[in-house]
């Protein structure tokens, strides 16, 4: 019986440093509350040739996003090299591109990435839509 007070002091002290320990691990949670990015291009169906199309990135609940970097690149249609540009406050970008078909494709499409602005709590992790390119 003498022992009991001891004991229970000492498991306190054990308990207490084991939650400081995990709640100093978990202290980066806020980190992970992230919005994902979407884009949403203008025309999302185009014709081969050189056209200007529109991209918004907005995030999950629909607004839209600065200083995002739209890159646009070759799907499974041609496009010579890799367009880009910056959202501007109304979260659109405009890109030149000159998608082209195969000789034998009748469609194809361009690959629509967004990169978050720095420092920002967005991500992009899952598939944004795709340019369809089809022949007229």
């Amino acid at each position: 019986m003498e022992g009991l007070p001891v004991r229970l002091v000492v498991a306190f002290v054990v308990g207490v440093a084991t939650l400081s320990v995990l709640l100093n691990m978990v202290s980066g949670v806020d980190t992970l509350a992230v919005s994902e990015l979407d884009a949403s291009p203008d025309p999302d169906v185009v014709a081969p040739g050189s056209q200007t199309v529109d991209v918004t990135a907005v995030d999950a609940d629909g607004n839209p996003v600065a200083g995002a970097t739209v890159v646009v690149q070759s799907g499974t249609a041609d496009l010579d090299g890799v367009a880009t540009a910056t959202t501007g406050d109304d979260g659109v970008a405009t890109l030149e591109v000159a998608p082209e078909l195969g000789p034998n494709q009748d469609r194809g499409t361009l690959a629509v990435d967004v990169k978050p602005p720095a420092d920002s709590e967005y991500v992009d992790r899952r598939e944004n839509s795709d340019i369809l390119v089809v022949r007229e």
